[in-house]
């Protein structure tokens, strides 16, 4: 068997020629069979309407389906159509896009809508070009909506749409290059030329969700392109995609500071752009180096909201992994604090009931946190 982590010098050496037209007839003809017969009955796919269907894309962004259900209906009951969710409030945005993460989509869901307000006469852009003009909208998410929503002939290629190719083709070459990831744009938009391109790009991401999954496909019994798959007959199918591992996450360590007064307790908004834009938490900051969480909290608490705290005790720690990140966050009670706030690094704060502090707009991160003071 052929090492398909060694690539050759010369992409178009390693991808070959596209695939010939019968070919692509023939699993677009396989591909919707299975799909009429077994895709899965969400709530979005009852929908013909863009703006539920833009949301669900930007939901669905980096996020399980069984995860996405519950937050799109109830978002789309608090916000229906767009001029809804251009009018509302910031905070309430991201209230009802607590627990999702990846809280820069929320952001731009909101931008969006008043762009679309603003240059769209309130209408969802009908083709990939004016979409990707949308905050938040890349060439997938455009052609997903400009597929699924207006049956534009617009392809699409996520992770799953990668691992079906790559197998189907026993593509060897790295897929986070850029004339292999063009190449399956390619192969991807001659499948979505032809009737029903939206459902031929969702049974695409069906396929690869619920049958050619990353491990363990089900190649035996459920899989109708098993006899077209050039990567089953290779016997390559475990190996790809090939991908090269991930960096570890750089660990980071922080202190955060559950800080009443009185009956209120304080709350801290991050600044508007960058890891975890406009969301609320308890004041801190990141420690240095080989720093100690204890020795340091007080003074992390001053610089930060200008703050003298008393008494503060450990109550525990959280772990959280961003994209790049590791983060220990080590979690204080104070039993009060001396002077006036300040803010050093944040936007805005409120003293508030501590009751009400998880109805803000926060992270999971700051949830865990919350759940141990």
């Amino acid at each position: 068997m052929s090492d398909p982590r060694k690539d050759a010098t010369n992409p178009a050496d390693e991808l070959g020629p596209p695939t010939p037209r019968a070919r692509i007839r023939r699993v677009r003809e396989k591909l919707l069979a299975w799909y009429d017969a077994h895709h899965r009955d969400l709530p979005w796919r009852r929908s013909r309407d863009p703006y539920a269907i833009w949301i669900s894309e930007t939901m669905l962004q980096q996020t399980r389906v069984e995860t996405v259900i519950p937050y799109y209906r109830r978002f789309l009951e608090r916000f229906p159509d767009i001029g809804s969710l251009a009018t509302a409030d910031r905070d309430d945005v991201y209230e009802h896009w607590a627990g999702l993460g990846y809280y820069s989509r929320a952001r731009n869901l909101h931008n969006a809508a008043q762009m679309m307000v603003a240059d769209f006469a309130g209408n969802v852009p009908s083709n990939a070009e004016d979409l990707q003009k949308l905050p938040g909208v890349g060439r997938y998410t455009a052609g997903a909506v400009a597929s699924i929503a207006y049956g534009e002939p617009e392809p699409v290629v996520d992770g799953n749409v990668i691992r079906v190719l790559t197998r189907l083709l026993d593509m060897r070459a790295d897929v986070t290059r850029k004339p292999v990831l063009e190449r399956l744009w390619h192969e991807a938009g001659s499948l979505a030329r032809g009737a029903r391109p939206g459902d031929i790009n969702q049974a695409l991401m069906e396929f690869g969700a619920t049958v050619c999954t990353p491990k363990s496909p089900r190649c035996k019994r459920a899989c109708p392109l098993a006899r077209m798959c050039h990567a089953r007959a290779a016997g390559t199918v475990d190996e790809l995609p090939n991908k090269p591992r991930k960096k570890k996450p750089k660990p980071v360590e922080a202190v955060s500071v559950w800080l009443p007064r009185g009956n209120r307790v304080l709350a801290v908004q991050r600044p508007e752009t960058g890891l975890l834009a406009n969301l609320w938490e308890f004041p801190g900051g990141e420690l240095e180096r080989g720093e100690e969480a204890k020795a340091h909290v007080e003074r992390i608490v001053r610089n930060s909201v200008g703050l003298e705290i008393l008494n503060p005790t450990y109550a525990g720690t959280v772990e959280h992994i961003f994209t790049h990140r590791h983060l220990q966050l080590h979690v204080f009670r104070a039993a009060g604090a001396e002077g006036r706030v300040g803010l050093n690094g944040y936007q805005a704060h409120k003293w508030i009931a501590p009751k009400k502090f998880d109805s803000l707009p926060i992270a999971s991160l700051t949830q865990k946190a919350l759940e141990l003071v």
